[in-house]
């Protein structure tokens, strides 16, 4: 089976909340989905281009005084029936692919101390990360012009990356600590 390109899927839902043009597209991603889904612009160009010769999405160029003139994009029916048809499908397995388990399993021969110090910066930066959701939490449920419905859905993908954070937290404080027994070899 052909592998689908997802970017598509994340762009119609992008444009299903709100028009705009690829830096718009690129800076809601970032603030919004990011956490779980990255794109960047290299994918998005493309991906625009080929929706709007699909009639997915509408093309208008904006004029701006002073400023090169930009293009901005906005979902048609025939994009949201899409977007709606792939919402609805039953979500792909993905593989787990972690550089970090893999070096670990692999570092028989190197010293434990090299793999605390991975440990430890996960541990940090799942810490980081737990704040920065905490922050988007507290930012979100502080908005009064969120439905119910969106507020709902939105702080749930909060709560799954908070979660997955505060996994990785646990597991590496129990990994430390196992790795404290064979730390000298």
């Amino acid at each position: 089976m052909a592998k689908v390109n997802k970017t598509r899927y994340a762009l119609l839902g992008v444009l299903s909340l709100m028009s705009g043009s690829g830096y718009d597209i690129k800076k809601f991603c970032d603030y919004s989905i990011g956490h779980f889904w990255n794109e960047n612009y290299g994918h998005i160009y493309p991906v625009l281009k080929k929706m709007e010769e699909e009639f997915l999405i509408t093309k208008k160029v904006e004029q701006t005084e002073g400023r090169p003139s930009k293009n901005i994009y906005s979902i048609t029916e025939k994009g949201r029936e899409e977007l709606e048809k792939w919402i609805t499908l039953p979500v792909e397995q993905e593989p787990i692919r972690s550089e970090l388990l893999l070096k670990i399993f692999l570092s028989k021969d190197i010293p434990v101390k090299n793999v605390i110090e991975k440990i430890q910066k996960l541990k940090e930066d799942s810490e980081e990360n737990l704040k920065k959701y905490s922050e988007v939490e507290n930012l979100i449920k502080g908005k009064n012009d969120i439905d119910k419905k969106n507020l709902i859905l939105w702080l749930s993908t909060i709560n799954f990356g908070k979660h997955d954070e505060e996994a990785k937290i646990k597991w590496c404080e129990e990994t430390l600590n196992a790795l404290e027994e064979i730390k000298d070899l």
